[in-house]
């Protein structure tokens, strides 16, 4: 197993690396690398799975089920398995990954080392409450990492620092069934956005957002709140795929407002009651292979906050300073997001929480700055899932426990082995 020269970048696309990368495909093969940041399907939107100049280790090979407890819903698996193919797995035997990210690309390593969050963040948590152990390979050992441990917070949405996720013991959660029955309704400004996201007792709830809208219009969009059911559905084909880079007036204002306007007018005015198969509303993007695609050869960059309850205002002026910059794209997303969160670094908190895509455009890129700068002042923290932008400035008010994770990090890769392009741009392990 060797590392061999390769150029590559996370899911945006906009920040790119130069590097060598190995691909074991057995848990031996690893032990004979060198330490080096590991990396799964990179869906990380910008620099967390880069390591500009230096070794990575591309784990996506590791992608073995190894056991399962139908008693206890335990599944042990290793870090490459992508959650998509959990959830194909299990929801015909009654069960399913208790969170679950946007996308089924993701992989069991990239969902603990981010501690990504779903549609039911409201009622379940963030993924690492749903991990019952992880065991890393840390100086040449496998080391076995328990919740309630300091280590275990270091690791559940600890970027890979504290060394590679090997596999993990998941608790999957029981599933009524093989398909979601969907609820769509309108919202018609912000205000009944929001009171469409608070005031639903759905499983699941997300809200698409209107990023283009203005004036009385300002937060429109289209909530959706899910349910798993019993049922049968007729499943679609093959995925479509985008085959060359989009040329750049493919996301201009006028063709984003226009397609906006008629996904916002698709769901009739009394709302409506769909089936879909659980893989279309769990992964909607997955079903267009390559979709970053549509953002052209310089890629795309998102901007996701989180912010406090109390802040809805702040992000009502955030979302309005969005709409009126005519540089959004379709992307948006708005959700109501629960208390749980699994690590020092983990993303989640109480609130509310945009997510907006933009083409790797300078106006878009000082929008986004802004907007890191609104974000503190409301309270709120991004998520380093999606960020490719922000300084390490704001990092300490955003996650308060940071130094926490320092100690830990500093414990287990005292050599910096593990540093990422992300880690070093964002100063995380240096005060």
């Amino acid at each position: 197993m060797a590392f061999r020269p390769k150029d590559y970048s996370g899911w945006g696309r906009a920040l790119r690396a130069s590097g060598t990368v190995a691909r074991p495909d057995r848990a031996a093969a690893l032990a004979t690398l060198a330490p080096a940041p590991a990396f799964g399907m990179r869906r990380s939107y910008g620099d967390a799975a880069l390591n500009h100049g230096g070794r990575a280790i591309d784990m996506s090979g590791l992608d073995r089920f190894l056991a399962f407890d139908a008693e206890t819903g335990i599944l042990e698996l290793e870090a490459g398995v992508r959650i998509g193919e959990v959830a194909a797995a299990f929801a015909p035997r009654g069960f399913l990954p208790a969170v679950m990210p946007g996308t089924g690309f993701a992989t069991l390593g990239g969902c603990i080392a981010q501690d990504v969050h779903g549609k039911n963040h409201h009622h379940a948590g963030s993924f690492g409450a749903h991990v019952a152990e992880i065991t890393l390979w840390q100086d040449g050992a496998e080391v076995t990492v328990t919740p309630g441990t300091g280590l275990f917070r270091a690791t559940v949405g600890g970027l890979g620092q504290t060394g590679t996720i090997l596999r993990a013991k998941l608790r999957l959660a029981p599933c009524a069934g093989t398909v979601m029955l969907v609820t769509e309704r309108r919202a018609r400004d912000w205000d009944r956005h929001l009171s469409l996201l608070d005031g639903s007792t759905a499983s699941h709830t997300v809200g698409w957002i209107d990023a283009t809208a203005t004036g009385a219009q300002l937060g429109r969009g289209i909530v959706e709140e899910g349910e798993i059911a019993r049922g049968l559905v007729r499943t679609r084909g093959k995925p479509a795929k985008v085959p060359l880079d989009a040329p750049h007036f493919a996301l201009s204002a006028p063709i984003v407002r226009a397609f906006n306007a008629a996904y916002y007018a698709r769901v009739p005015a009394a709302g409506r009651t769909v089936v879909r198969p659980l893989a279309d509303f769990f992964f909607p993007l997955d079903r267009i292979l390559d979709w970053n695609r549509l953002y052209g050869r310089r890629g795309f960059h998102q901007f996701q906050c989180v912010v406090p309850l109390r802040a809805a205002e702040a992000l009502r002026a955030m979302l309005d300073r969005i709409a009126t910059s005519s540089l959004a794209s379709p992307l948006a997303v708005l959700k109501r997001m629960g208390p749980g969160r699994a690590g020092y670094l983990s993303f989640p908190m109480e609130g509310y929480t945009l997510a907006v895509d933009f083409p790797n455009r300078s106006a878009a890129r000082d929008l986004i700055r802004t907007l890191e700068e609104d974000t503190v002042a409301a309270g709120g923290r991004l998520y380093f899932a999606k960020d490719a932008l922000a300084g390490g400035t704001h990092i300490p008010a955003m996650y308060p426990e940071l130094d926490a994770w320092r100690q830990e990090v500093a414990q287990a890769d005292p050599a910096r082995a593990y540093e990422t392009d992300l880690v070093r741009r964002l100063k995380l392990r240096s005060p």
